[in-house]
């Protein structure tokens, strides 16, 4: 269901999640499942002399950034003989150092420390350095935290201490101090080592999981948007559930006027629930449902998986698993309904990075029933998000031949042709892949869903002003989507670096839909690269509550602390990224 919200990146890529690297750097951000790039800067490289290889190894001198922290300055006389002890202590421990003798090395970095003049900074820090790098080899975490720091007091500069200290900190579980620390870094190495992007991504994720563990139980839940309810019920074709309230549905007799919509007069939780959906009035659907099943009524099956359905809605897998698998175990119920709360169940597990039971239930509703569009069209979804394209386009295949007329489908194979072209490169292919989408676009031309995917994989190929003509054809058929509005914003600061159109269309969006999370994390995302972290925390947090699962939540909240830490990082030492 690609359409109703933002799409989800793939699960196997390599590198660094881009999400997470934008925000510490100003780089290109993936916001979908095409690449759809604010412009393309600074990007992550290994650099000769900016090497993966861990910094193990004490200095002859310190590493600061040049002009900081003091640098020595000829001594006077009085001071030449013990800053030349100090220099032969620190000698005689680097020599320990190497062969491994790391509590000697200790003993004579401490008596270099005791016998450098206060003024000589550099070599001071330089000492204290040494000093927490063969503490790190004996593992004392507290030891090389202590030491780093009265490097860093000296040289608020110094990248190795910070980085030792980072490292240190991460060893003693304070997280918010180890991400301080290793976002100076990254900056101060203007994004360019992988290894300190490594410890940053890390860190990242591990506080946005943590966070979100306990936010996410304790939430309110919150009902989405009417448009986007009816985007995720529009991205099925078999479900009886969402189907118009037949007359057929109310009294076996009145089967003869199946298609009228009925007029509910029987004590029904189900069939009220139904017309609730029908009147948009959907914060009542769960409790009718809920009267359904307690009484045990003939639409219990139905009532299950109706109230399954807005307990994900919701974001309340908790919920509504207990009645998936209920539906699922009732082998005499009706096969489309148990293959329908199996491909809700496996996108589910999905949501909670569990492909491999997810896989299990769309294999499993394939077999129960063969014949169902709906699986191999979400089944084709799940093979993209794990990369396995060949494998999303046999599904998509067969979802068209079962159902010529599925535009969805259709659109979201075009997509999955090109991405397999452009991740091969090869450029005939991708060629092909785009007359591909002129085709679809011509045959369906009411299909938003066509235009907007092509509208991505335009921009990937930098034609742009076709790009931006697609995503106005997708607010001619649905000038109630907001996410084609973000995508179109975000347009317009790849193709003319035109922040302020791009902020008003962004801002459109959320005026159209104000429970759109994407509008908010990328309004956030924005805001940081301009150096605006108040305003980016504050659009984070709205995305946050807004979050329709844990994971999205620890995505969002990794997002914010990233914000956070540079605004603590410009406040201690005055550093920041580079701003658009």
């Amino acid at each position: 269901m690609m359409a109703a919200s933002k799409p989800v990146e793939s699960q196997s890529g390599s590198g660094f999640p881009r999400w997470q690297l934008a925000l510490l750097v100003g780089t290109p951000i993936v916001l979908g499942v095409g690449a759809v790039y604010l412009w393309k800067r600074n990007k992550t490289k290994d650099t000769p002399g900016k090497s993966n290889g861990e910094r193990t190894t004490p200095e002859g001198s310190a590493n600061p950034v040049q002009g900081q922290g003091g640098a020595t300055n000829s001594p006077s006389l009085p001071s030449i003989l013990p800053l030349d002890r100090a220099q032969g202590a620190k000698n005689k421990g680097n020599k320990y150092f190497k062969a491994g003798k790391y509590e000697q090395a200790i003993q004579c970095y401490t008596e270099a420390i005791g016998l450098c003049p206060r003024d000589n900074q550099t070599d001071l820090s330089t000492f204290y350095q040494n000093r927490a790098a063969a503490y790190e080899q004996q593992m004392k975490w507290t030891e090389v935290v202590q030491d780093c720091t009265q490097a860093v007091v000296i040289n608020p500069r110094y990248i190795k201490a910070l980085f030792r200290r980072a490292k240190a900190l991460e060893r003693l579980d304070n997280k918010k101090e180890c991400l301080e620390d290793v976002t100076a870094v990254c900056i101060l190495e203007a994004f360019q080592n992988q290894q300190s992007m490594l410890l940053a991504d890390k860190v990242l994720k591990l506080l946005g999981k943590e966070k979100a563990k306990d936010q996410y139980k304790n939430r309110d839940p919150l009902m989405p948007s009417p448009q986007f309810i009816k985007s995720y019920f529009g991205s099925f074709t078999d479900d009886i559930i969402s189907q118009p309230l037949q007359k057929g549905e109310k009294k076996d007799e009145d089967k003869d006027n199946e298609g009228e919509v009925a007029e509910v007069t029987e004590s029904s939780g189900y069939l009220k629930a139904k017309q609730y959906m029908e009147e948009e009035n959907y914060d009542k659907i769960i409790s009718e449902c809920t009267k359904e099943v307690e009484s045990g009524g003939k639409y219990t099956a139905e009532a299950l998986l109706l109230r399954a359905t807005f307990y994900l809605l919701i974001g309340n897998a908790t919920g509504a698993q207990p009645d998936l698998d209920r539906v699922i175990n009732m082998e005499d119920a009706n096969v489309k309904l148990r293959a329908n709360a199996l491909i809700k169940r496996g996108s589910m597990y999905m949501q909670q990075q569990q492909p491999m039971m997810s896989t299990q239930d769309f294999n499993m509703a394939a077999e129960i029933d063969t014949r169902n569009a709906d699986v191999y069209h979400h089944r084709g979804q799940l093979k993209i998000l794990l990369d396995q394209v060949e494998e999303a386009v046999r599904d998509f295949d067969e979802c068209i031949l079962l159902r010529p007329d599925s535009a969805l489908a259709q659109a979201q194979k075009g997509f999955a042709l090109y991405r397999q072209a452009y991740t091969g490169n090869s450029q005939s292919q991708v060629q092909t892949a785009m007359d591909g989408f002129e085709d679809i676009i011509r045959r369906f031309p009411k299909c938003a869903e066509g235009y907007a995917l092509y509208a991505q994989a335009l921009t990937d190929q930098q034609q742009f002003g076709k790009a931006d003509q697609m995503y106005n054809k997708c607010i001619d058929l649905e000038p109630d989507n907001a996410t084609t509005y973000v995508h179109k914003g975000l347009l317009q600061l790849q193709w003319k670096q035109d922040l302020d159109l791009g902020l008003d269309l962004i801002s459109k969006a959320i005026e159209i839909d104000n429970k759109c999370d994407f509008a908010y994390e990328t309004m956030g995302t924005i805001e940081v690269q301009r150096g605006n972290l108040e305003k980016a925390i504050d659009m984070f947090n709205k995305a946050i509550n807004l979050a329709k699962s844990e994971m999205e939540m620890a995505h969002l909240y990794s997002l914010c602390d990233a914000a956070y830490a540079q605004t603590e990082v410009a406040r201690k030492y005055g550093l920041k990224p580079p701003t658009l």
